[in-house]
């Protein structure tokens, strides 16, 4: 190289320095610019040439430090498998079942251990909980605000309700529980914290809080309450209970006695309906009550003979009381006078009893006593004229030597000469509805 060539590489002091397009080589004109004079690249931004090629420095180390850390990892993982390469084969070796059985005993010595830690920990709780001062801690604890709060919690965030959601969803429940109560020690714990005294005082704290009697004016004050409250008491099982607790001695005789002159109906008549040719009644189920609502012979017959009791003795006794005051300041006379009031006021006394009761209850004492019922065709009560003209077929009934009772032994619908004449029958007073007479 020349002179003339060193000065032209160097920096011109008049013309100033030399451009930089051309001391580079020619690049792609897309890059950087389009080409020039002479081969050489005519820079269109120096910035761009410089960021290019620090972005280009940086991928490079990147890649480098990269393959170094991947080729440092291949190499420590083969070293680490030569260096555990003996003892691995040494692990399968006969040589080392000595020490696999020594590992063995320990790792039982130590499950042991964990066994025994825990039996100490269960006898450490049993004792404290079984100490006096623990239950004067639990009396400090419930006496003051923290019951309240825990129930108020509990009830807020619906806590049993989630754990009763969870019991029941799990797999096996029941497992748990029965594993639980076959525990000895479980079973210990809980009969001496059930027969602590302190938990007698904790259910008693408990009942006469307040909290406790909120809850329990909103339970009654619910509707849901009230509906199966309301539920209970129409129940026909409560009525059943109701009716066999408060039945008397004397009431469960007279109950046996209807069942059995119930009975007597159905088998008294059965000849008789025979010899007319008429069709057998219906049977007595097996708990003795009798599908055939109408009444028999024999259910009327002690009825009758009840309520023809109960008017002679108020006959009598009425007569006596009379005659008694009557006596204070009259003496009547002649006999055959007194004999004729004392006929009329029995006629009367026996009017007034017996239409005034079938008229009005629409069942004499008697009846009532055997559960029967006189009713006209719609099913109710006999009004004052046909108690009446019922009266008046009982009698014609009676003085014709009781033959007018006959009819109801081949009778469908079991009626006397009353009921013909007055239009009504004679029902089991469970059995008195219009469907049934009708």
């Amino acid at each position: 190289m020349d002179k003339d060539d060193r000065l032209a590489g160097a920096d011109d002091p008049i013309r100033g320095p030399r451009p930089v397009d051309q001391e580079l080589p020619n690049l792609h004109d897309d890059q950087f610019g389009s080409r020039g004079y002479g081969g050489r690249a005519r820079i269109a931004n120096p910035a761009r040439v410089r960021q290019a090629d620090r972005v280009t420095r940086a991928s490079s180390g990147r890649n480098v430090v990269l393959g170094l850390v991947v080729t440092t990892g291949r190499v420590g993982a083969r070293t680490g498998r030569l260096v555990l390469l003996p003892a691995r084969m040494l692990a399968r070796s006969p040589l080392a079942r000595p020490l696999r059985g020594r590992a063995e005993s320990l790792a039982e010595t130590g499950r042991s251990a964990e066994v025994d830690a825990r039996r100490r920990v269960e006898s450490v709780a049993e004792d404290v909980l079984a100490a006096p001062e623990a239950g004067h801690v639990v009396d400090g604890l419930l006496a003051g605000a923290l019951p309240e709060a825990v129930a108020r919690s509990l009830i807020e965030h619906r806590v049993v309700e989630r754990v009763v959601t969870e019991v029941l969803t799990s797999a096996e429940p029941g497992s748990e529980i029965v594993s639980a109560r076959e525990t000895e020690r479980t079973e210990r714990l809980v009969a001496q914290v059930l027969a602590s005294p302190a938990l007698e005082r904790v259910l008693a704290d408990a009942v006469e809080s307040r909290l406790t009697l909120d809850l329990t004016d909103r339970m009654v004050r619910s509707p849901a309450f009230r509906h199966a409250l309301t539920q209970v008491l129409s129940s026909p099982e409560l009525r059943a209970a109701l009716k066999g607790q408060s039945m008397s001695f004397a009431e469960e005789l007279v109950a046996g006695l209807s069942q059995r002159l119930r009975k007597l109906d159905d088998v008294i008549e059965r000849r008789p309906r025979r010899w007319f040719h008429r069709a057998p009644r219906p049977q007595v189920v097996p708990d003795g009550s009798v599908r055939l609502p109408y009444a028999g012979l024999a259910t009327r017959g002690v009825a009758l003979a009840v309520d023809a009791a109960l008017v002679t003795m108020i006959f009598l006794t009425g007569t006596a009381v009379i005659g008694l005051v009557v006596s204070l300041v009259w003496n009547p006379r002649p006999a055959p006078v007194v004999g004729t009031v004392i006929a009329v006021a029995g006629l009367l006394v026996e009017i007034a009893y017996f239409t005034g009761f079938w008229s009005t209850a629409g069942q004499t004492p008697g009846m009532r006593l055997l559960r029967l019922r006189v009713v006209d065709g719609a099913g109710s009560q006999p009004r004052l004229g046909r108690s009446l003209v019922r009266l008046l077929g009982l009698t014609v009934a009676i003085l014709l030597l009781f033959t007018g009772f006959l009819p109801v032994l081949v009778d469908d619908r079991r009626r006397a000469l009353q009921d013909f004449l007055a239009g009504t029958v004679v029902v089991y007073d469970d059995d008195a509805r219009p469907d049934a007479i009708a």
